[in-house]
């Protein structure tokens, strides 16, 4: 069997027990017991006002955004599940500064759980730009479970994986 991309970080013997529900074609049925609820965040002008709505209930006093997009051109095989950027441009003689979040696509389907915890995730960068332990903290202060639900979405990203296309 493959080595599990989205799991190499974890013990060996957690690797094991993945590996073996994923033999037992037990993996996906977990999975959707554990995270059943979807979401309805289907276009980018929901994920825009849902990314809002978080923004506006932790982070008030940030930086404001200015596109939140779904991107089909981001690689969750290069573990790029989303991205916040900062564009500048020069107009006249001001300097214009905005910030892009994108999630891939993959997100659409992904169950709802999943979805909170990448725009989570992303909207932390907009106070913390590296994965340090503030970035963390502020994570699980907007998402109490964000641990967990990282490694459920390894779950689900590593399910995907090993589906036949």
């Amino acid at each position: 069997m493959p080595p599990l991309k989205y799991l190499a970080g974890y013990p060996a013997a957690l690797q094991h027990q993945v590996r073996e529900l994923i033999a037992a074609d037990r993996l996906g049925p977990w999975l959707q017991q554990r995270y059943v609820e979807p979401h309805q965040v289907r276009n980018d002008r929901q994920l825009y006002d849902y990314t809002q709505a978080l923004k506006e209930r932790y982070l008030r006093q940030s930086v404001p955004l200015s596109k939140v997009i779904y991107d089909s051109r981001l690689q969750v095989l290069k573990h790029a599940l989303g991205t916040h950027t900062t564009v500048s441009r020069v107009q006249g003689s001001r300097l214009k500064s905005s910030r892009e979040i994108r999630i891939a696509t993959v997100f659409r389907e992904a169950p709802a759980p999943f979805l909170k915890m990448i725009v989570v995730h992303e909207l932390a960068h907009l106070k913390e730009s590296d994965h340090n332990k503030a970035f963390y903290q502020l994570c699980t202060h907007m998402e109490p479970d964000y641990h967990q639900l990282e490694f459920g979405l390894r779950m689900y990203l590593t399910h995907l994986d090993a589906r036949p296309d």
